[in-house]
């Protein structure tokens, strides 16, 4: 299920001022980009290691699934204590939880960021700091970070246009797009992929809105769509919660017309793979939490002293009423 680019441990040096201050100094709060050894905090197998994850809300199903998976594969683990937090969506308190993790001296964190310019200065203050940073789906700016774990959004889109090109609307016609935060960095991946995917094809969005990655705003925010665009054929949602409380926004306004695509592919069962075995969507795109992977970062790099890729791409798929059911049995195994 993964796969991995080629460019391990990649910041350097990166200015000629900083050059001429000298590499490596200890100042973690200059704005420039401290050159770390990723393996330094490792002490072998035989020791015990605290892990900070700052999780940016539990709002979002998916995001209490990439905790589930960290806390699952941790636990076969012994040496790894992984401590968890959640920033409910406030740039502020993540800010907050990563300092109390600083001060609590982790060996090692983890973050899936609220927004990616707010949270930067403090992910660099810890890259700089010399404890490794796993970064989680949603990405900071700048290379301050040891590895980045999550699929390809750009791909995601793109892959869900074709399916609007090339399966759902062959004929094009007007949809509506319902995006996730406009500050996280998926949100504006998954637009671009999706343009990309829908290029030559005489499909036209008739309308953006942002739904915040949450079900009840995208519903909210549907039922002003539906008002103000009556002659669209369906919407694209950048996660399947959005398109579900699109879907239902749509049964209250008797459209029962419409179709629907989201990203995400939960196998739980109010997931996205189970809302297109039972029809509310005609398809998803999966999009792996990367739990497991970062905590065979963390392994590797405390455990195993060894180096991990700078970016950890994990792969994606389409999921249709075709094979949705053997992908949910698939992604249940074990």
């Amino acid at each position: 299920m993964r796969k991995t680019t080629k460019s391990l441990i990649a910041v350097t040096c990166a200015t000629a001022a900083f050059a001429a201050a000298g590499c490596g100094t200890t100042s973690e709060n200059t704005g420039q980009v401290q050159n770390q050894d990723p393996t330094k905090n490792c002490k072998g197998p035989n020791e015990k290691y605290t892990i900070g994850m700052s999780q940016a809300n539990l709002a979002e199903p998916y995001r209490v699934r990439m905790d589930d998976d960290i806390r699952k594969a941790a636990e076969k683990v012994p040496q790894f204590d992984v401590q968890f937090s959640d920033a409910a969506k406030d740039n502020s308190k993540q800010i907050s939880d990563v300092e109390n993790f600083l001060t609590k001296q982790v060996d090692l964190m983890m973050i899936s960021p609220n927004e990616a310019a707010p949270l930067t200065d403090v992910v660099k203050k810890a890259y700089n700091k010399g404890i490794p940073v796993v970064v989680l789906d949603r990405k900071v700016d700048g290379e301050a970070f040891t590895t980045y774990v999550g699929a390809d959004n750009v791909q995601i889109g793109r892959q869900a246009g074709e399916y609007f090109k090339n399966a759902l609307l062959p004929d094009g016609g007007k949809i509506v797009q319902i995006k996730g935060l406009s500050g996280s960095t998926p949100a504006a991946e998954r637009e671009q992929g999706f343009k990309e995917g829908i290029q030559g094809s005489k499909i036209e969005i008739a309308a953006t809105a942002d739904g915040e990655w949450e079900r009840s705003v995208g519903q909210q925010k549907m039922d002003a769509l539906l008002k103000a665009n009556p002659d669209i054929k369906a919407v694209y949602a950048q996660n399947d919660p959005m398109a579900e409380g699109a879907y239902l926004a749509a049964q209250a306004a008797g459209r029962n017309d419409l179709k629907f695509v989201g990203i995400d592919g939960l196998p739980i069962p109010s997931g996205g793979i189970k809302a297109v075995e039972d029809g509310r969507l005609q398809a998803t795109n999966l999009y792996p939490t990367g739990g497991a992977e970062a905590v065979e970062a963390a392994k590797k790099l405390l455990i195993d002293c060894q180096p991990v890729p700078k970016t950890q791409t994990l792969e994606t798929a389409l999921v249709t009423k075709d094979n949705a059911a053997e992908v949910y049995a698939r992604l249940n195994q074990g």
